[in-house]
């Protein structure tokens, strides 16, 4: 058994200040056993351990190849930086690659070191693809889709695609039916065909504002069928270059749990929404019901750079050129993807959006377990689920993480 006390124990209801424990690599209700380790936090945030449904790598390594070093690579670096849940995301690439790629990574997702693979890509908009290889995009082929989902044995979670596409729907409602989610993205659609593709069974946007059509006033797209749909997750890339804060924040305004409006953002110290007077903090046995979830799931879309130096480096066979921090395609101006952490998102969130702790940290563990249907396991921080959590200083900082109730 392990306690950590003096606590400010980060729930979806709020921050509450207590005691959490920890037995068997879950999280336990208060108990009191002989030789227990009690670790005294002075105060300091405990968040539920970050769950990234859309990253492409890190540390210099990247999953798109499935090369099992580059892997382990890769989800260490997040991991070392509160991820404690990491779907690894593949961009477009040709057929045999996908495939092979997909079966080494269904290899290390049983192993425990990724909790799934993501496609994004190929079935995208030729218009709206962003750092995907325009070559190798194709329209929606179930013999191709079957065989990924055959070769990934349970472990290929979610598919992006572009509803617009000739045989998009048909896949979306196979996905739904074999337990895939199915995501609306890299998309030219009119919000009615979005909002089809949501009736059919699609119930992610991915990265909500970027490679998708943009909202308009008399014509919304899939901005406004996504924010609209109380069964759709919306990802949101919270970097400060993909989306500017306070679009962020309008998007929390329409999705989160609360209508708002937000406090001033962060400046100082963290708050705590209920602190104790007394000096023996009372033991957490669990949160309150939530009855408003949030739909905003914050993500990465991390690609090989985060964690490194600006640089050359390559996404899915294309060249990108890192400069202070932002990626681009080699030679242009597309974004492609970012160079954070679920961290970063997290605090960003907390002191440029203006977002409450407990809604950013929601946004950034919760929602995305709930999407991915492993909310069950990991997520918050309640009895019975894996001890999965992370440690913050006083500027919201990563101090350390644990894993399972170890620490890493």
């Amino acid at each position: 058994m392990t306690v950590l006390t003096d606590a400010r124990i980060v729930l979806p209801d709020g921050v509450h200040h207590g005691d959490l424990h920890i037995s068997d690599g879950k999280i336990v209700e208060a108990a009191s056993t002989p030789g227990q380790e009690v670790i005294d936090l002075g105060g300091r945030h405990v968040v539920p351990g970050f769950v990234d449904m859309h990253v492409h790598g890190g540390a210099g390594a990247s999953y798109q190849f499935g090369r099992p070093d580059e892997v382990r690579r890769a989800a260490a670096y997040h991991l070392a930086h509160g991820t404690t849940t990491t779907m690894a995301s593949l961009v477009t690439g040709a057929p045999d690659d996908l495939a092979s790629a997909v079966a080494s990574l269904a290899d290390l997702a049983a192993d425990g070191v990724i909790a799934g693979v993501h496609l994004e890509g190929p079935y995208l908009a030729r218009d709206r693809c962003g750092a995907h290889n325009p070559s190798l995009l194709r329209d929606p082929d179930l013999v191709e889709f079957r065989r990924l989902v055959r070769l990934g044995r349970g472990h290929v979670r979610m598919i992006t695609l572009a509803p617009e596409l000739p045989g998009a729907l048909d896949l979306v409602r196979e996905a739904a039916d074999t337990g895939v989610i199915a995501a609306v993205g890299h998309t030219d659609a009119p919000g009615a065909t979005a909002r089809t593709a949501f009736d059919a069974g699609a119930r992610v946007a991915t990265h909500l504002f970027n490679a998708m059509r943009p909202l308009h006033h008399r014509e919304g797209g899939p901005i406004a069928a996504a924010m609209n749909d109380p069964r759709v997750t919306v990802e949101l890339i919270n970097d400060g270059l993909h989306v500017e804060a306070a679009v962020v924040r309008l998007a929390f305004a329409a999705a989160g749990p609360s209508s708002g409006p937000y406090p001033p953002p962060f400046k100082g110290q963290a708050p705590v929404d209920s602190p104790s007077s007394s000096p023996h903090p009372p033991p957490f046995n669990g949160p309150a019901p939530l009855d408003n979830p949030s739909r905003i799931a914050l993500i990465t879309d991390a690609m090989a750079a985060a964690g490194m130096g600006d640089g050359d480096y390559s996404l899915g066979g294309m060249d990108v050129e890192v400069r202070d921090g932002r990626a681009v395609l080699a030679g242009g101006t597309s974004i492609a993807g970012s160079t954070i952490t679920m961290a970063d998102a997290f605090r960003r969130a907390v002191r440029d959006v203006g977002v409450p702790v407990h809604q950013a940290a929601e946004a950034a563990s919760l929602t995305p377990a709930r999407a991915l249907g492993i909310s069950s396991r990991v997520g918050s921080l309640e009895p019975g689920k894996d001890a999965d959590l992370v440690v913050l200083d006083a500027d919201l900082r990563v101090d350390w993480v644990m894993r399972r109730g170890i620490r890493v």
